[in-house]
């Protein structure tokens, strides 16, 4: 069922290559019937979860716990926007950069939702790294998941660029921004929190940041075991759990 795509981490838990972490994607839409909006929703509200756990508002230096969310073109994105909104809920201050929308019903759904909960969306982005870690406490990278594959194109080079030079930390969202999804990128974004999303991809075993959180509480039984996924058990009624 599975190939050799996929390695052993710790406590036997697998990490995905790309096709192979598209494919249990997949089946969770075609064969299990879950919608995208379904999927996005647990996962965004895991990754406002593992912040919440790894940064709790009383830790910020900033006045207000503010969060800057920046959100890529696709499901990534819309992982960011869900994200940004259980933030605002558990007390936090986020603002969010979403630079390129689809024009589909689901993202417009999810940016209105921000919007009316006074979550502000900047225009553009802050030029400068000072800035950033002027304004914030944490940047979330909602900008590329685990699809992304190639050269990163303009407006998110620069972002990237940016990013890679503040001093805030960083939480991503299922990958680093920017890093192939199976080898990572050594001279990437090296981001303080990683919240592997359904399960880690191979790109985690080269993430050297403090928090590994995984999230996405929504994989079948049947589906882990045809994978062999082997996803340690969550505790209690969390839907998220530490790794590291």
């Amino acid at each position: 069922m599975h190939g050799p795509s996929a390695e052993p981490g710790p406590r036997g838990l697998r990490f995905l290559g790309q096709e192979e972490a598209q494919a249990i994607d997949q089946e969770l839409f075609t064969e299990y019937k879950f919608s995208v909006d379904q999927l996005m929703e647990l996962a965004g509200l895991s990754c406002a979860t593992a912040i919440a756990k790894a940064y709790p508002p009383s830790s910020f230096t900033t006045s207000q716990p503010t969060v800057l969310v920046v959100c890529g073109p696709g499901n990534n994105g819309g992982d960011g926007l869900v994200c940004a909104r259980h933030l605002k809920m558990f007390g936090y201050e986020p603002t969010v950069y979403y630079p390129k929308r689809p024009s589909k019903p689901l993202f417009e759904g999810l940016t209105t939702q921000c919007q009316k909960m006074d979550i502000p969306f900047l225009p553009e982005f802050p030029a400068e790294a000072a800035l950033i870690d002027e304004l914030y406490g944490l940047v979330v990278d909602a900008i590329f998941g685990f699809s992304f594959k190639g050269a990163v194109r303009e407006p998110f080079s620069s972002i990237l660029s940016t990013l890679e030079r503040i001093t805030v930390p960083i939480a991503s969202i299922d990958i680093p921004s920017g890093w192939d999804v199976e080898k990572g990128k050594a001279d990437g974004l090296q981001p303080d929190m990683l919240i592997s999303l359904t399960a880690p991809k191979k790109a985690a075993m080269h993430f050297t940041g403090r928090y590994h959180f995984l999230g996405g509480r929504f994989v079948p039984a049947a589906l882990q075991e045809k994978y062999a996924l082997n996803l340690p058990p969550y505790p209690a009624t969390d839907c998220v759990l530490q790794l590291t």
